[in-house]
């Protein structure tokens, strides 16, 4: 190969590096300011049904939730903290079949009123 070529593949790959380093630290930073913003986050995190309600603002969503019975309400205000189906079910007495069952069911019923 000749000078001007490898020079060419030099230039090429340095270009490339800094294209992948400027990209590894933007993203670096945006999963900071992600992190930063789950910690202010975590102390407004809804923990019981009322909660729950309380921070619905779209009318007909919260008129539907008012619809649905309590234990469905307490399965989806736990998913939203974390938990997996089989803890949830060990909570609430249902199977995770149950679960997973009335979830699908709120979530059919949402997407009709939606």
């Amino acid at each position: 190969m000749d000078e001007d070529t490898i020079g060419q593949i030099r230039i090429d790959d340095r270009a490339d590096f800094n294209s992948n380093r400027r990209f590894c630290h933007w993203t670096s930073n945006f999963g900071e300011y992600l992190e930063g913003m789950a910690d202010r986050e975590r102390s407004d995190e809804v923990k019981t049904v009322e909660d729950l309600l309380d921070e619905i603002e779209n009318e007909n969503l919260y008129r539907a939730l008012l619809t649905v019975d309590r234990r469905t309400l307490q399965i989806l205000v736990m998913k939203m903290q974390g938990y997996s189906t089989k803890e949830i079910s060990s909570v609430v007495g249902l199977t995770t079949g149950a679960i997973y069952a009335r979830l699908d069911h709120l979530r059919k019923k949402l997407r009709k009123i939606l």
